[in-house]
This record gives C-alpha cells, sequence and structure tokens, in this order.
C-alpha cells in the first residue's frame, strides 16, 4: 500500500494493526528456516480479514531462538532487542491514526518473552491499546486437534512436526522435502517442557531437530491448523473488546 491509501484506509476505520512476529530458525532436514515467518505472514491476513478494520504490518521475521544456534543458520535476537523492535514498529502507529495493536507470533518460542515484556511495552505504547495473543500451549491444542481426524495426534510435537509440516504444504509445497521426513523427539509439548528446550537448547532433546513427527502430513491438515489457529487468535482479540 502507499502511504495515502494507508491514510485512507485510516481514515474508512481501519483502526486495528496486527504485528505477526516470526523466527528464522532450523525446522529439521525438510523445511526450510523461513517455516515460522512464513506461517505468521498468512495467519496475519486471515486475523486481519476476519477481524475487519484491520492492516497487517511487516512480520518481525527474525526472534527469539537462541535454543535452536547448535544448528547451521538459525539467528537469534537477544529478548531485549526483540522487545526493542516490537516498540520501534509500534511507535508512531497512534499518530498515524491506529487506536489499537494485536500481535501473536508464528513461533511458539517467541511466547515466553512476549508474556514478559507486554505490561512494558503496553505501557510505552499508550494511548496505543496492546492486544497479544498468549496461547502457546492452545496453539498446539489446536495443531494436536487437527492431526486428530487422521488418527495423528500424536505426531505433533510443536516443532517441524505434522502439524507445521501439513502448514507449509498447504501454503508453499514446494519448500518442503518430502524424501527427507524422519520423527523427532517424542514429548507432551507445553509451557514447562518449553522452558526446558529455551534453557538447555533443542540439540539436546532432538539431535534432528524436530519435536514430533512429520510423518503423514498433508495438506488438509496444514489448512485445518490455520483455520483454527486463526479463530483462536481472532477470539481472543473480540473478547478483549474488540
Amino acid at each position: 500500500m502507499t502511504s495515502a491509501e494507508i491514510a485512507a484506509a485510516v481514515e474508512g476505520g481501519a483502526r486495528t494493526a496486527v504485528l505477526p512476529l516470526a523466527a528464522i530458525e532450523q525446522h529439521g532436514p525438510h523445511l526450510p528456516l523461513s517455516m515460522d515467518a512464513d506461517h505468521a505472514d498468512e495467519l496475519a491476513v486471515r486475523v486481519a480479514r476476519k477481524l475487519g478494520g484491520t492492516l497487517v504490518l511487516p512480520t518481525i521475521r527474525v526472534g527469539y531462538s537462541p535454543h535452536h544456534l547448535a544448528f547451521p543458520g538459525t539467528l537469534s535476537l537477544r529478548a531485549s532487542t526483540l522487545e526493542a523492535v516490537c516498540e520501534d514498529y509500534a511507535a508512531h502507529l497512534a499518530d498515524s491514526g491506529f487506536r489499537r495493536l494485536v500481535m501473536f507470533s508464528g513461533h511458539i518460542g517467541n511466547y515466553p518473552v512476549m508474556r514478559e515484556f507486554e505490561g512494558r511495552l503496553a505501557a510505552k505504547l499508550a494511548p496505543l491499546s496492546l492486544i497479544i495473543f498468549p496461547g502457546s500451549e492452545a496453539i498446539l491444542g489446536a495443531w494436536r486437534d487437527a492431526a486428530e481426524s487422521s488418527g495423528l495426534r500424536a505426531n505433533v510435537g510443536g516443532h517441524a512436526d505434522i502439524a507445521e509440516t501439513s502448514i507449509m504444504l498447504a501454503l508453499h509445497p514446494d519448500r518442503v522435502r518430502t524424501d527427507r521426513l524422519t520423527p523427532g523427539y517424542q514429548s507432551d509439548t507445553d509451557d514447562a517442557f518449553l522452558d526446558r528446550v529455551i534453557t538447555e537448547g533443542l540439540k539436546t532433546f532432538s539431535p534432528n531437530g524436530i519435536l514430533g513427527n512429520p510423518i503423514g502430513a498433508d495438506t488438509a491438515i496444514g489448512k485445518a491448523c490455520l483455520e483454527s489457529v486463526t479463530d483462536l487468535i481472532v477470539d481472543y482479540v473480540r473478547s478483549r473488546g474488540a
């Protein structure tokens, strides 16, 4: 969009901005490092369309990924840097006429950082209203439900698993190395386990960089995952007074 087009959209009632966060990090031998950023790009557009009156900001593509640095190619911002980048992205939105900022992450590893800085960021951005979707465990639950219909719920592990592989098949099938699908570390992934992964590094648990199992991935599961997580984010925003 041009500057004039954005001004016209705001004047016409588009007073909400969506800021997707992501990561550039390894996703096993079969998915590109852009997985989380590609995912976040798509979710942001879907969320904006469902909310209405909403414009999408450019995805913050590099996120908080120190637990993936043992794998070549991974990039990572410090938690303080990610917070500062979010602040700088949003600092002048109110000047342009926006009243609300919605943030979510296509990379589950960003959520602990986002929860930690939410209060500080909200104070700095006032009078802009800030809504950060908090549900990393809810996302995993939605992915498990999507895989349930194929009898592959156990293959959801949260990273380069059947869910993320299916999402990439739905978005960019040419980027999935389908001849390299292999199981990874199987665990009940929740926020407590995620804390261990961040502290100890993913390679400690999974030498191939996968949590879960990508085998059985298909486009239908990917579409179901995208629809479910979009609804989770939209419902949360609406529950906060949208």
